[in-house]
């Protein structure tokens, strides 16, 4: 199994502009479950602790391979996510590893 991790922070002037931003980048990335092939769990997170130094968003998922991690990547309904965010992200982390 192939774990990938991406913590986001996004644009947002206010702190409603922020939970609109949270919350459409959950929805989205959610909206993946059952179309990406070898995706076995995906989980999104939104930061409940509002500390400075925290991500407002993270993606926690798993899948069946590499070859599966691999093809998320550039899978079209993926990419249409990247596209639709557009620069909703300032900025992102990510880890992708092989689960013992």
């Amino acid at each position: 199994m192939f774990k990938h991790i991406v913590m986001w922070d996004l644009r947002g002037d206010t702190p409603e502009e922020k939970t609109q931003a949270r919350q459409l980048l959950k929805h989205k990335f959610e909206s993946l479950r059952g179309q990406i092939p070898g995706l076995l769990h995906i989980e999104v997170g939104v930061d409940a602790s509002r500390a400075s130094y925290a991500c407002d968003v993270v993606l926690y998922s798993e899948f069946d391979s590499q070859a599966s991690l691999d093809g998320y990547a550039t899978h079209p309904a993926h990419l249409r996510i990247r596209e639709e965010l557009g620069d909703l992200r300032v900025a992102r982390h990510q880890v992708d590893y092989a689960a013992d």
